[in-house]
């Protein structure tokens, strides 16, 4: 199936994947299966479908090699580049400023204070990447929530819940465009909390992507026929523990019933490995930056599985 041409950058040197090959040592076939299958790089196509590689791409080619010689499964290495550029450049100043703005959530909830907790809310999004202030912020603040013991504390936890639903739904709601087919969003398990899957759903749809998400409870085997109803793109599976294998089969049979590509993702998924490779069903991993990249490319049909 042949790619779209992507507007070319001016303001970087692009180079030619012979280019590539001469600077990192990789071979052509290993270098597109990391691109198709993987999804660790999105080079950039010519009118003529010539693909063309920034010095990010070669940064990511040589992490890449760097954890596969180290033994680490393809699969993961995705996520291991991820999360290292997360915690690099300015991590200690990061990882400080993150804990002054827990602090003053955990103070808004202690006050009850919605006004207060809505200002900090709209400042974290223009001062956080997506998946940094949703994980690294606000979820953290819930899960300290969730273990700690005291009173008023469960009365904190509801009030935050209750908050964060209704911001999830709402910035849900905001990017639906009524021409755009959806992304369907439902919990594997059926067991996950609403609240952990609304912020799947919201990292899934990125800046701009119409994601539609279903109730947690939603049964998996009546998923045909909602899809039927739909028809959305794709519809992801969040999984926040590991499928069992009869969850499994139940994936692979749903798969030959729904007319839309079907993925996996969240943290079940990306404990995986390779159980999926070679299926029908791609699994995006947990790392809310590059499932959303490998969603596309699966919709697309340029990522294997």
């Amino acid at each position: 199936m042949s790619e779209s041409p992507t507007t070319l950058p001016h303001d970087e040197d692009l180079l030619p994947i012979r280019e590539v090959v001469r600077l990192t040592g990789i071979n052509p076939v290993t270098l597109r299966a990391w691109e198709r299958r993987y999804g660790l790089i999105q080079p950039i196509r010519t009118e003529g479908g010539h693909r063309l590689y920034t010095q990010h791409d070669i940064a990511t080619i040589l992490e890449a090699m760097r954890w596969t010689e180290r033994g680490v499964a393809v699969s993961k290495v995705g996520e291991l580049i991820n999360r290292s550029e997360a915690q690099h450049s300015t991590a200690t100043f990061e990882s400080s400023e993150h804990t002054a703005l827990q602090n003053e959530i955990l103070d808004a909830l202690k006050h009850f204070d919605e006004n207060q907790l809505e200002q900090l809310f709209g400042q974290s999004f223009t001062r956080h990447p997506l998946g940094t202030l949703i994980d690294d912020i606000w979820l953290a603040v819930w899960h300290q929530l969730r273990h700690e013991e005291g009173f008023g504390v469960t009365s904190q936890l509801l009030f935050l819940e209750s908050f964060l639903r209704s911001r999830f739904l709402q910035r849900l709601y905001s990017m639906r465009q009524p021409k755009k087919t959806p992304i369907l969003v439902a919990s594997l398990s059926g067991q996950c909390h609403d609240i952990s899957l609304l912020a799947h759903a919201v990292l899934l749809a990125g800046d701009e992507g119409a994601v539609r998400v279903l109730a947690a409870n939603q049964p998996v085997d009546e998923l045909a026929i909602v899809c039927q109803a739909i028809k959305p793109q794709a519809l992801v599976l969040f999984a926040d523990v590991q499928p069992t294998q009869l969850q499994l089969r139940h994936v692979h049979k749903l798969a030959l019933a729904i007319d839309c590509p079907l993925a996996l993702s969240g943290v079940g998924a990306s404990l995986l490995d390779e159980t999926l490779t070679g299926s029908a069903i791609a699994n995006l991993g947990s790392n809310g930056r590059l499932m959303r990249r490998r969603l596309e490319s699966f919709i697309d049909g340029h990522l294997d599985t």
